[in-house]
């Protein structure tokens, strides 16, 4: 007989408003939003519950919540003090969890299967973990507990802020039956519009169509939607070990002191570096140059910066870092750009305005040409 597995799904509570009120405490109690110049084209971030009093919600464009809430504090946003607290609960996390895996900047996902008799009642276990990051990191967070993943991030939704749901084994249908069918991961507005459609609005619609009926419906995404309906989902967590680094080099056939090929080194060099950033779904925070003189005295030099996965950024970086690198009137041997720093961000945060929506389009474009016809079919010239 296989065992249960026991899956924990740790959601910081309004994660960035959270990190803002620990750096800004007067900002506690009051309505909070994340998303950068309200009269702008962005969008919002994160905001406070305060806030959501008033109808915000995370992906609401900027304008129109500050005329929901024109009251409210608008704030940019500080990434890398939210990447530097998400790093603080993963290691806490880290001494308590078997196996963990980080789904997001606020997200993590822990299997505690067979821990019972180490840390007893699974929920009170969870109320007592709860408590440790909150008074490590003053962060709030909610927990979801179920037999796999989707169960368990349906559950940590149910109770916020600070709500702890446990999921039984054996009543995972009974539970999830009276929710609307956007409860389930993975469905989107398009797709609750046709659910809507065809007569299901709540999940337990669903359970009651034969699968046969979904698969027809909607192909393989209908055989998802009907298992998760179903109280299925992955049991067993991704063990990623991410690289510490990404670089790539280049050592000259012969040494120069050319500018203009230095410059169409580091340029074709970067938009590999940043094609793999962006396989691997990281973005980088920190920029590095390696530079090898022709009497192989060798330099590195690197900057911080917000997180990024954008040829244009690294690209103006690393060539800033060369210029005030490169001080002797001597030939270079070798020259290599690195990143480091990795954080995983949701999507939807880093598209704080229409500019960076439609660049952020251009390279999942241009990263889905590459992967099928190669590297060298298409070249991003538009970042010199």
């Amino acid at each position: 007989m296989m065992m249960i597995r026991t899956i924990f799904h740790l959601d910081l509570d309004a994660f960035f408003v959270s990190v803002e009120r620990i750096l800004d405490p007067s900002l506690n109690g009051k309505p909070v939003i994340v998303g950068g110049n309200p009269k702008g084209r962005g969008v919002v971030a994160a905001c406070s519950y305060e806030a959501r009093k008033y109808g915000l919600h995370s992906a609401m464009p900027i304008k129109r919540a500050f005329s929901l809430c024109p009251n409210g504090i608008y704030l940019h946003g500080n990434f890398k003090e939210y990447a530097r607290y998400s790093k603080i609960v993963k290691n806490i996390l880290s001494e308590y969890a078997p196996v963990i895996q980080q789904a997001s900047v606020d997200e993590y996902y822990m299997d505690f299967t067979g821990t019972e008799n180490i840390y007893g009642n699974y929920f009170d276990f969870a109320k007592k973990l709860q408590k440790i990051v909150l008074d490590q990191t003053k962060l709030p967070c909610s927990i979801g507990i179920g037999k796999n993943k989707t169960l368990a991030k349906i559950g940590s939704d149910c109770m916020k802020p600070m709500g702890v749901t446990y999921i039984e084994p054996g009543f995972e249908k009974n539970f999830l039956a009276p929710m609307p069918v956007e409860t389930i991961p993975g469905i989107g507005k398009k797709t609750t519009v046709e659910l809507n459609r065809r007569g299901f609005y709540k999940i337990g619609d669903i359970t009651e169509a034969p699968l046969e009926y979904f698969t027809k419906a909607f192909g393989k995404m209908g055989l998802d939607i009907w298992y998760k309906a179903n109280g299925e989902g992955k049991e067993y967590l991704s063990q990623e070990h991410d690289p510490k680094s990404i670089s790539k080099e280049n050592t000259f056939m012969e040494n120069t002191i050319d500018l203009d090929i230095i410059k169409d080194v580091l340029f074709n060099m970067t938009g590999h570096v940043c094609q793999n950033l962006r396989d691997n779904k990281m973005q980088a925070m920190c920029i590095n140059l390696k530079l090898r003189y022709s009497d192989f005295n060798t330099l590195t030099r690197s900057k911080s910066v917000s997180p990024t996965d954008d040829d244009k950024i690294v690209y103006e970086t690393v060539w800033g870092l060369f210029i005030k690198a490169y001080t002797r009137r001597v030939a270079i041997r070798l020259i290599g750009v690195g990143v480091s720093k990795f954080v995983v961000l949701p999507d939807q945060q880093a598209l704080f305005d229409d500019d960076e929506k439609k660049r952020k389009k251009i390279l999942e474009a241009v990263n889905t040409i590459r992967q099928k016809h190669g590297y060298d079919l298409i070249k991003l010239g538009l970042i010199r």
